[in-house]
């Protein structure tokens, strides 16, 4: 990697984004290699964050449009920018691969935000770097606004996760099954730095590469633990809970990220790598939306246990860290792991206490949250609507004097009804108002999130038309989830048959 680490040609100088500094890119070479983004024919903003930039410190307020694009396409780079690839590897659908990379994505740099926060800027589908093995490198226009959608909504959503800053058009083609316009997406991220980057230089022997990594990874996002003499097994552990409250959260909600393969696991504890993720319609627990994942490695229900397999491959290349002896390393990483499962299902049960309106906690609950899930499969229900829905009838079933409106989501009512009746039981337990209970769910049921079908029509409408106002629609509508909008109701409502979509895309 050490001959690719300067391109070809230099860097077009323009606008530059304010109090960026290189960041990852001051650490040993081997770490990544230099990458300038390649020039686009006509890039034309789509879409600025503002309030995502305003967080960001970044006062973009009076640059031109033109100037904006630019920026945003990479044709112009910050003069205080290093533009690099970060090198990783990972596990794809369980197979290693030893050196995979930034294929299609540059970092600029990192920003400290108001809160005070270190925030990488990166470019994704900004062309080919060292690491692109073949690929053009490039982001067509569909999967750009589904990462935008989707992990804005996420964010609304209160799930930890990267976020979107800007997104820009090329007016260059890509092509995949077929041609398409380009686009390039300006992701955040509290870090980059993925499993698969330290499985990169475990893989390599790399002992020094692995304590660089960890010791950087300490100081960017865990600094509580750098005095630690334990603080490696601390870093494991504090990975650990992360991912498992955030798994926890995405199986709150319906979300399948569709490829939790080791490269596409953060060690921040953040959503990362939108590409043929979804919402589920009708729950059922086998549900598999992307079009690559053949055997359901990734379904809806194996999210919780590949994450824990993914957190033992991390693990593993601690272990020199953990101890000098072996067996204890072993030891300490086993216990460490052992973890994962409690602490997801206390997270995973407390979140349905809260979308069930349960504010104390009893031996049974985790028992009747079950019990509706399996109810909700074998009858059909629609995910979202069923939570939101148990919000809206409380006042009926916590008296008993209706069965409320959910039952119609069930293809057997009679069924609900059953649960329905163990739920009235266990309300009757709790302390509180009906009225409050039920604002409660609503303010963690969300009654709008970026479905299938609606991502779809926004994605066909910019491909085939050149229009945007559909993705700026439902982008306003997924940002504010809970809240009732009632002129936009109709983004609410599950797909009709025709309007399905079984299949989603990485656009690799």
């Amino acid at each position: 990697m050490t001959d690719l680490q300067t391109p070809a040609r230099e860097a077009v100088t323009g606008p530059s984004l304010p109090g960026l500094v290189e960041g990852y890119a001051t650490l040993p070479d081997r770490f990544h290699a230099r990458a300038l983004p390649e020039p686009v024919s006509a890039p034309m903003l789509i879409k600025l964050n503002e309030a995502l930039a305003y967080e960001l410190r970044l006062d973009l307020g009076g640059f031109a449009t033109d100037d904006l694009a630019a920026l945003f396409s990479g044709n112009a780079v910050s003069a205080s920018s290093r533009p690099i690839a970060m090198a990783y590897a990972g596990h794809q659908f369980g197979n290693f691969v030893p050196q995979l990379g930034d294929g299609r994505a540059i970092l600029l740099g990192e920003v400290t935000d108001i809160h005070g926060r270190r925030r990488d800027i990166q470019l994704k589908g900004s062309g080919q770097t060292a690491f692109s093995r073949g690929g053009d490198g490039r982001a067509a226009i569909g999967p750009v606004l589904r990462e935008y959608i989707v992990s804005e909504a996420m964010a609304a959503l209160g799930v930890p996760t990267t976020r979107s800053l800007a997104t820009v058009a090329t007016g260059d083609p890509v092509y995949r099954e077929q041609r398409l316009p380009g686009a390039i997406l300006t992701r955040v991220a509290a870090s980059h730095v993925r499993i698969g980057t330290f499985q990169y230089f475990a893989a390599r022997g790399d002992t020094d590469g692995v304590k660089i990594l960890a010791d950087h990874v300490i100081a960017r996002l865990y600094p509580a633990l750098a005095q630690g003499a334990d603080r490696y097994a601390a870093l494991f552990a504090a990975v650990v809970n992360a991912q498992a409250d955030l798994i926890a959260r995405w199986m709150h909600l319906g979300f399948i990220h569709g490829v939790m393969n080791t490269d596409n696991m953060a060690i921040s504890g953040e959503t990362i790598d939108y590409g043929p993720c979804a919402f589920m319609d009708a729950y059922d627990p086998a549900t598999v939306f992307s079009s690559i994942d053949q055997y359901g490695r990734y379904a809806f229900a194996n999210q919780p246990p590949i994450g824990q397999w993914n957190l033992a491959r991390f693990a593993e290349t601690l272990l020199p860290l953990f101890s000098e002896n072996q067996d204890a390393a072993v030891e300490r990483a086993q216990s460490i792991l052992g973890e994962f499962k409690p602490r997801f299902e206390e997270t995973f049960l407390k979140g349905m206490r809260a979308k069930l309106g349960l504010l104390t906690e009893r031996e049974e609950d985790g028992a009747l949250a079950r019990g509706l899930f399996d109810t909700m499969a074998k009858g059909g229900a629609d995910f979202t609507l069923t939570f939101r829905s148990l919000g809206d009838d409380v006042l009926a079933l916590a008296d008993g004097t209706a069965n409320g409106k959910t039952r119609a989501l069930f293809s057997d009512p009679a069924a609900f009804d059953a649960w329905a009746a163990l739920w009235r039981d266990r309300l009757a337990q709790e302390p509180g108002d009906a009225s409050a209970r039920r604002a409660a769910m609503n303010a963690v049921n969300p009654k709008y999130i970026p479905r299938n079908h609606r991502v779809e029509a926004v994605i066909a409408a910019a491909v085939d038309q050149g229009d945007y106002q559909p993705f700026e629609e439902l982008l306003a509508v997924v940002t504010k989830p809970f809240d009732e909008q009632p002129d936009m109701a109709a983004y609410a409502e599950p797909p009709q048959m025709h309007e399905r979509v079984l299949q989603t895309f990485c656009g690799t």
